[in-house]
């Protein structure tokens, strides 16, 4: 079930693999399977997507925190779901291997949507990260560990080949020879080695820590303007893929898009006034589906 404080605008959501929470304009979103490691489940894949679409759509909530319950952040893909007939690769034949393409692309697509979202996501991450789950984390904006974490590329330990995002965002984060390694011997690596090579920002002492730690910097992007933040994350995820020339010039584009004399002036009058400023939301992202639509 999704709780919401009143101070919520998203519309209620049914959710059984997650609680989500919003509360000074900070989006909470918690794994809340423990008893199953938080695996990812095909119910995970849905209501992730739905979250996260309702999320990107409103523009009530200014930053992301995703967090878990129980003893591992997540044990990755849950391996029942390999068993599934509605799921289960089929590699009997080339017509079925290539569905396994549009199965993966949207799995894909589902963890895109983390990366594309119109607000910083941060994940406190304890206990295990393994397999889909660190695909999860890779596209994330932030990442915090507590002390006992690690992160492992499980998939070729039950012979695949990683194949929703690990193996293509951790080279942008890490060294490529610890890319590597970690590929091919799938062995754990703690949140402390996670740290020297940066894929993660800070290791705390406990699960709770991390998480007030992730809240703590949610809060603090919170406070500024959400189109400035907006227009950070769209020129840093450009600038990762291009070239120095092509980001400055889409870093104009985006500058001339997002520019407000207003948020200037209330962000040095706030820190002149020592007070906290007061900047609008983003607007709501409105598609052609519902009522005015069906109207046409």
């Amino acid at each position: 079930m999704c709780a919401m404080p009143d101070d919520h605008t998203l519309p209620p959501l049914q959710l059984s693999c997650f609680r989500l929470d919003l509360a000074e304009r900070i989006a909470h979103l918690i794994l809340n399977r423990p008893e199953a490691l938080n695996t990812l489940n095909p119910m995970f894949w849905h209501e992730l997507d739905l979250v996260l679409d309702t999320l990107h759509r409103s523009g009530q909530a200014r930053a992301l925190v995703i967090s878990s319950t129980g003893k591992h952040f997540s044990a990755g893909m849950a391996l029942d779901t390999f068993a599934d007939p509605q799921f289960a690769p089929d590699d009997r034949s080339p017509e079925g291997r290539a569905a396994l393409v549009d199965a993966l692309a949207r799995m894909q697509a589902t963890f895109n949507r983390i990366e594309e979202l119109r607000m910083p996501v941060i994940c406190a991450i304890h206990g295990g990260c393994v397999g889909g789950a660190l695909d999860l984390v890779a596209a994330a904006c932030i990442r915090y560990a507590s002390r006992e974490a690690f992160f492992c590329i499980q998939e070729i330990n039950i012979g695949m080949a990683a194949d929703l995002g690990s193996l293509q965002r951790l080279p942008k984060l890490m060294p490529l020879g610890i890319v590597k390694e970690l590929a091919y011997t799938g062995r754990r690596m703690s949140a402390q080695e996670a740290a020297s090579h940066g894929l993660v920002n800070a290791v705390y002492e406990s699960h709770e820590a991390v998480v007030t730690a992730a809240l703590a910097c949610a809060g603090e992007i919170a406070a500024k303007p959400p189109i400035a933040i907006w227009g950070s994350k769209q020129a840093i995820n450009y600038a990762r893929d291009h070239s120095v020339h092509d980001a400055l010039q889409q870093m104009g584009w985006v500058q001339s898009g997002i520019w407000s004399n207003r948020h200037v002036t209330e962000a040095v009058a706030a820190m002149q006034g020592r007070r906290s400023a007061d900047f609008p939301p983003l607007a709501a992202v409105r598609g052609f589906s519902g009522p005015a639509a069906s109207e046409s």
